[in-house]
């Protein structure tokens, strides 16, 4: 048996016996990080690791579609990566950067070696994710959300044990994972802190290229920039913040989240809280920045702690009075009845992008997502921006309608056609929609027979009603909606494939709510088309009670929410809904163990009591021991009656209300 044969035996064993709890004869792993990537990779995702993988290259359609889900992040990421690459390529290094599952969307690295990269996954389209290539910098990037060294027999894979990989996460303004920037030698010396320099150089560029993509997003708001250092502040600011006109924050990068977090902000309900909140100032105090000194810096301190942060304002861009095309396609689509669908959830953001070009095109649009996620509304938003606005908007419901029926709702009838029929017979949802847009909400469940007219519709643009033998000319815009996978119901028959492919001629994805990066948003906006519509007395919404619908899951989606904030009014007191109010499937999470009914138990026997102080007080270390969101802890904290010590002029904590 060769060296290497004997080193990857020795590397199989040790994950083995570390696994199984029995301590390897020297020190494996080295980070207790690795060690909970090991398990994983043998107790979740059921690898062997002495049964290697070779590296999965993905084909190239599934890489684009990689790709143009993070297309306006690459653009920004090509500089800072280049320029990185440009440092360590002399050393031996490749650089990778993935996106949030990571595939390699983006490579650089020495041709000379092109085969010996690819073999190893080194390359562009490899599948780095754990689940798939066990532990490695990638992939257990993702799954820990923090940035590490996998160095050498790190790696679960027995094939990897030669390779040093380094990564660092990327994250978009929401905290949501975006992207994974990682660079890695096929070769590498045996100690470990030899890649203390690579993590160091990893993490600055990350930070780099995901402050460059907040600041291009947020590029038409004010950006509040801070920093403890005046020199710096103007030029690598590590704190920023896009503000709105009342000095609220509406998003900010990495470090910024974290100030926030570290502020404990009472009663608040989301990461957005004032800038006088985090700062001693007022308002005219963050305007007046650019005028107050020769340098436009000025000095804060900071909220609770007395700190000294120096302040600077990037102020948005001004479009010039001769636009260019790009400007003026970003103008152009403002489109109001749809931007206030979404605030900052990439995929939303996508969708609407997609729908403000079609809006006046007279295409088929196929509308995918689950149940409850707004198919109705979308298609509704869509025909009130359209020059179709002023038509009617006819809403079929095919799954509510009885198949005996359908055609008849659908299509009309003429006087005398069947018993039961109207004396002047009735004209069909679709020559009512026209001129205007005929949606077809749960199109997989129309009948095949009603598919094959509804084709016939679509391709002549006229409908023959039942009984008549002389068809009604319809000029309306189709829009389907659906919450099932058509091309399985095509393959099982169930569904017309030419139908399918006349009404998708564009398809919008809504991502269910769970998923949305601005799920704040969405609760308050639909609590205020609650009120605003009358469903609604005028109530307000307490912290705790923002928590927890954070922290739920939503399988219902929105119509789940509202649902939700129309229990909770009819609960509460005095007009303010907190989390006591919600139902009771919204605020289940499990709690921890040994708590149970602590009416009457001492503050000294509490298990969450416990846990705060053993952690002096910081909630996100807390959320971790308990497995569970940090909203959820605050509400646990609610619930047991306990004052932080933040709120107290004696500054303990284990006080109760």
């Amino acid at each position: 048996m060769t060296t290497q044969q004997l080193a990857k035996r020795q590397h199989i064993d040790n994950i083995l016996s570390y696994v199984d709890g029995v301590q390897p004869a020297h020190s494996f792993p080295e980070t207790e990080l690795i060690g909970r990537s090991w398990t994983r990779c043998l107790t979740e995702y059921g690898l062997d690791p002495s049964r290697p993988r070779s590296a999965r290259i993905v084909t190239e359609q599934t890489l684009r579609e990689h790709q143009d889900s993070v297309d306006e992040f690459l653009n920004v990421a090509r500089a800072g990566v280049e320029q990185l690459y440009g440092m360590i390529c002399h050393l031996g290094y490749v650089l990778l950067l993935t996106d949030h599952r990571g595939i390699t969307v983006q490579y650089l690295g020495d041709r000379r070696s092109d085969r010996r990269l690819r073999q190893a996954g080194l390359y562009l389209g490899a599948d780095w994710s754990e689940q798939y290539a066990g532990t490695c910098a990638v992939g257990t990037c993702i799954a820990e959300q923090l940035p590490l060294t996998c160095h050498r027999v790190d790696h679960f894979d027995a094939t990897h044990i030669s390779l040093t990989c380094t990564s660092a996460p990327i994250r978009d303004p929401s905290g949501e994972l975006l992207a994974v920037l990682d660079i890695s030698a096929l070769d590498s010396p045996e100690a470990r802190y030899s890649q203390t320099f690579a993590l160091n150089l990893t993490q600055l560029y990350a930070r780099m290229i995901e402050d460059a993509y907040f600041l291009r997003r947020y590029r038409s708001q004010v950006i509040f920039r801070c920093d403890k250092s005046r020199e710096f502040v103007q030029v690598n600011g590590q704190y920023l913040f896009a503000i709105d006109e009342t000095g609220r924050v509406e998003a900010s990068n990495t470090a910024g989240r974290e100030l926030i977090e570290d502020m404990h902000l009472e009663n608040r309900a989301d990461q957005n809280p004032d800038l006088t909140q985090l700062f001693e100032c007022q308002l005219e105090d963050i305007w007046s920045i650019p005028f107050d000194q020769d340098d436009q810096v000025r000095a804060f301190r900071r909220q609770g702690s007395g700190d000294t942060f120096f302040a600077a304002l990037i102020q948005p861009r001004i479009v010039s009075s001769r636009p260019s095309e790009v400007e003026t396609l970003a103008a152009d689509d403002r489109v109001p009845g749809l931007d206030i669908l979404a605030a900052d959830d990439p995929v939303m953001r996508r969708t609407l992008g997609l729908a403000k070009r079609l809006r006046n095109r007279d295409v088929g649009l196929l509308i995918l997502g689950e149940t409850g996620t707004g198919k109705e509304i979308l298609a509704r938003a869509i025909h009130d921006s359209s020059n179709r606005s002023g038509q009617a908007f006819v809403a079929v419901n095919c799954a509510a309608i009885p198949e005996s029926l359908i055609e008849s709702e659908l299509f009309g009838y003429v006087a005398g056609s069947f018993t039961g029929a109207r004396n002047k017979g009735m004209r069909g949802l679709i020559q009512q929609a026209d001129g205007g847009t005929l949606f077809l909400d749960e199109i997989g469940d129309m009948p095949l027979q009603l598919q094959t007219r509804l084709l016939r519709v679509l391709a002549e643009g006229e409908i023959l009603p039942i009984g008549s033998d002389r068809p009604v000319c319809v000029n309306c815009r189709v829009i389907a909606a659906t919450h099932q996978d058509l091309s399985q119901l095509i393959a099982r028959g169930e569904f017309r494939a030419d139908l399918y492919y006349r009404l998708n001629g564009a398809c919008l994805k809504l991502p269910p709510l769970r998923q949305r990066a601005d799920r704040l948003h969405v609760i308050q906006s639909v609590l205020e088309n609650l009120i605003v519509s009358g469903s609604l007395p005028k109530v307000r919404i307490r912290a705790d009670a923002v928590s927890a619908l954070l922290a739920f899951d939503w399988p219902g989606n929105i119509r789940q929410l509202v649902n939700a904030l129309t229990f909770a009014e009819a609960t509460c007191d005095g007009g303010e809904i907190t989390a006591y109010d919600l139902p009771e499937e919204c605020v289940s999470d499990r709690m921890p163990p040994s708590v149970g009914d602590l009416a009457g138990t001492e503050p000294e026997s509490t298990p969450l009591l416990n846990a705060l102080q053993v952690h002096q007080w910081n909630i996100s270390e807390v959320a971790r021991q308990f497995d569970v969101s940090r909203p959820t802890i605050y509400r646990w904290i609610g619930q047991q009656g306990i004052i932080l010590p933040r709120f107290l002029g004696k500054g303990i904590g284990t006080e109760r209300k």
